[in-house]
């Protein structure tokens, strides 16, 4: 997991403002194959978004559970909305550069 600034978050914060979620949580919760899709879009885009339909009320322990599994960092939850983040491991396939702190 990749320790980020707080200028860092909220850069981070503004570049998701405009993304929608890819993943939307339901009444499975947090599953093997959920986690799998989250790994998966953070390999695509690096930043997402996940929506929680379901369990509102544990969200930001979820949240913390997915980027746990998923090895991300967990920007932000902003109401029922989670934002992640994952560096791409190849320097030239990544697509949000991170300023140094």
């Amino acid at each position: 997991m990749l320790e980020i600034t707080s200028k860092q978050r909220k850069a981070l914060e503004k570049a998701a403002h405009s993304l929608d979620p890819v993943v939307i949580i339901g009444q499975n919760g947090v599953t093997e194959p959920l986690v799998k899709m989250v790994a998966s879009c953070l390999e695509a885009h690096e930043l997402i978004k996940v929506k929680f339909n379901e369990y509102k009320e544990d969200r930001a322990d979820y949240a913390r559970d997915i980027a746990e599994r998923t090895d991300s960092t967990l920007v932000r939850v902003i109401g029922n909305i989670a934002i992640f983040f994952r560096q791409n491991d190849n320097p030239e396939k990544r697509k949000i550069k991170l300023k140094k702190a």
